[in-house]
């Protein structure tokens, strides 16, 4: 299927590592141009080579703290200067503290909306001229199942993810008729670094048996792989897409279908990125 992404230019943040570089490897390999971003030098180093073994664009790495508004809006400018043109927007990343909603003052919860709602905003937001100027945009936020699926343990997760899907689909409304889409992806526990680094935790190096029962608690009985998510999001960053818009794709296995005596983490923790 061809999926009308060559040379298209997309920027990924967080995309040095877990969903956010899966993601950036699917759009690389379907031939956009892609453009990641992330804090952690080694990482984006090794995620830049990574993708430049599959693409068939161009890959430009840029090591940036997404928290930061200023440095955001010079790297969307940079981006957009180097490659002529912004098309694609994915943002990945931010995990908050896990924990009930009584466990948190109420700076915490500040915090968690600078560091997980306000990237979604800024980078949409800085993009936002140049995906009008081309007519065609397509804006991807990952949150997580917290976002559809209320979990007690969670409560920073579901206060920040549950924000970020009503500013998409405000910023759905507004911006349909300029050929711009915006989407949220909702993935419960996927096999990435953090995942492992969770579940590792005082478990004496126990993964499988972790990942196993995590996956357990879902109809098709194991977690996800970032690959899959991905999936999704290329397809929604696709022409073939044009007509879907302001959603919120729930990916958890079917762990939401099982009903409510099916727990979706060991212990409430959480690995979506």
């Amino acid at each position: 299927m061809d999926l009308g992404l060559a040379g298209k230019v997309a920027l990924v943040a967080g995309g040095s590592s877990g969903i956010g570089l899966a993601i950036a490897a699917e759009l690389a390999a379907e031939g956009a141009h892609v453009a990641i971003g992330a804090r952690d030098p080694a990482r984006l180093a090794a995620a830049e080579r990574t993708l430049k073994e599959l693409a068939r664009g161009r890959v430009h790495a840029t090591r940036v703290d997404v928290t930061d508004a200023a440095a955001t809006r010079h790297w969307v400018e940079e981006v957009a200067s180097e490659f002529g043109g912004l098309h694609i927007v994915a943002v990945s990343g931010g995990t908050p503290p896990t924990g009930n909603a009584t466990s948190f003052e109420a700076s915490v919860y500040r915090e968690a909306v600078e560091t997980v709602l306000m990237p979604a905003v800024e980078l949409s937001m800085a993009a936002l001229p140049h995906l009008r100027a081309a007519r065609w945009g397509r804006i991807l936020l990952v949150a997580s199942e917290t976002a559809v699926v209320p979990i007690g343990g969670l409560a920073l997760s579901g206060v920040t993810r549950a924000a970020i899907v009503r500013f998409a689909q405000a910023l759905a409304a507004d911006l349909g008729r300029d050929g711009v889409t915006v989407n949220v992806l909702a993935p419960s526990a996927t096999h990435t670094p953090l995942l492992e680094r969770v579940l590792t935790q005082g478990s004496s190096g126990r993964l499988p048996a972790e990942l196993a029962a995590v996956g357990g608690k879902t109809a098709i009985g194991r977690v996800a792989r970032p690959d899959e998510i991905a999936a999704l999001a290329a397809f929604l960053a696709s022409e073939r897409a044009g007509y879907i818009t302001g959603t919120v794709q729930l990916i958890d296995g079917g762990s939401s279908v099982l009903g409510a005596s099916s727990s979706h983490y060991i212990d409430s923790q959480e690995g979506t990125c």
